[in-house]
């Protein structure tokens, strides 16, 4: 299973200059060859070399980065390619799918450039790093990280990082080969997780993970940015980028603290994770304009992938079910009316009278369903006797 691990690094002024430059220098280098690509009809990535490693030489790029910055710009047009047939980019004759398929993929003065074993090299003992820049190699360039990370990095690393640069500081963001620990199938109990808005995410165990504190920031996030927005200045511009990225970290640093707990809590226990399927959530809920911020700002598919791949690491299995009609499902005697859910935050079943925490009552629902489409997925996989 590949995962990122990612440091910061800690330059001199010197190499944070030559850094910068090198960045500068191959984004450059990639926009000229997007340019050729485009004009030449995307060729394949040899022939793309032959019309453009001449040059790229002769700009100052070492052998390696030249070849990493055709293959950067031919994975972009893949991408593009891949984006445009998946309907990600439109209809086919839209003005957004036309505007990005008339003129040559662009890449930004200080887009991430990737490096292998050979314009990269890592001391980790010391925490520095060798680097290949335009104005040379770069020695002893000091990063930072977690213990974690850094025990990731020394077991695990494979393959190429990207130099990023962001805010400012610049990362190294690195790929790490980790291997899925063996798969616990002999499961019969599974931790059921309802995800929402107001409570983010509800197991089948009662813990509630609340998200008004997100809900509050991502609301002053909001005022600040309409004030900026109503300012318009390049000053005020550059402060929403910043703004934007911040808010984005802090999210995804509360769905990982969230995704950890619970996977520790079905690992504990011996049980599996059980989650909801939202696929198309935003397609199907109709909401308040009010309320449309608050649900499409919530990122349901990140805390989910973060789930996944940390059950995947541990060995926990897991499923994703229906939630259709779960919070109105009484976990206890079955019963299913709509009238049982008689307030947001309330259940109280019709039919045999609990009354529970309606988001808790959900989890429950799943819990049975991750456990009985368990149980099916493992009939199917075994032989029949003859």
């Amino acid at each position: 299973m590949k995962i990122v691990t990612q440091v910061k690094l800690l330059p001199t002024p010197g190499q944070a200059t030559a850094l910068e430059q090198t960045l500068r220098a191959v984004n450059e280098a990639a926009n000229r060859v997007s340019v050729v690509a485009f004009e030449r009809g995307v060729p394949r990535e040899y022939e793309l070399r032959r019309h453009t490693y001449t040059e790229l030489k002769s700009r100052g790029l070492g052998a390696q980065a030249a070849q990493h910055v055709i293959k950067k710009v031919r994975d972009a047009y893949t991408a593009l390619r891949a984006n445009a047939r998946a309907g990600n980019l439109g209809r086919p004759g839209s003005k957004r799918r036309t505007r990005a398929e008339s003129k040559p993929v662009a890449f930004r003065p200080y887009a991430a450039q990737p490096f292998d074993d050979r314009c990269l090299s890592w001391q980790l003992d010391s925490r520095t790093v060798s680097i290949w820049s335009t104005a040379g190699r770069l020695k002893g360039v000091r990063f930072a990280c977690s213990p974690d990370a850094l025990g990731v990095l020394r077991a695990y690393r494979r393959g190429e990082s990207d130099l990023v640069l962001r805010d400012g500081a610049f990362y190294l963001v690195a790929v790490c080969e980790v291997p899925e620990a063996p798969l616990h199938e002999d499961v019969t109990e599974f931790l059921g997780v309802d995800l929402g808005i107001v409570d983010i995410a509800t197991t089948s165990d009662g813990t509630r993970h609340a998200g008004r504190g997100l809900n509050r920031h991502r609301a002053r996030q909001l005022a600040l940015r309409r004030k900026l927005q109503d300012k318009g200045t390049e000053s005020a511009k550059r402060l929403l980028k910043k703004r934007a990225r911040k808010e984005a970290r802090y999210a995804a640093d509360v769905n990982h603290r969230i995704s950890k707990s619970i996977v520790t809590t079905a690992e504990r226990t011996g049980r599996g994770i059980a989650l909801e399927d939202l696929s198309g959530i935003r397609d199907r809920v109709r909401h308040r304009k009010d309320q449309r911020t608050r649900l499409h700002s919530w990122s349901f598919h990140q805390l989910a992938s973060f789930v996944a791949y940390k059950a995947k690491r541990a060995g926990v299995p897991l499923v994703r079910v229906d939630p259709a009609y779960t919070s109105r499902q009484c976990s206890e005697c079955g019963h299913t009316d709509r009238r049982n859910r008689s307030s947001r935050s309330v259940f109280a079943c019709r039919s045999c009278g609990v009354t529970l925490h309606a988001d808790h009552n959900a989890s429950r629902n799943i819990a049975v369903r991750g456990a009985v489409a368990w149980a099916a997925g493992r009939r199917s996989r075994v032989p029949e006797l003859a």
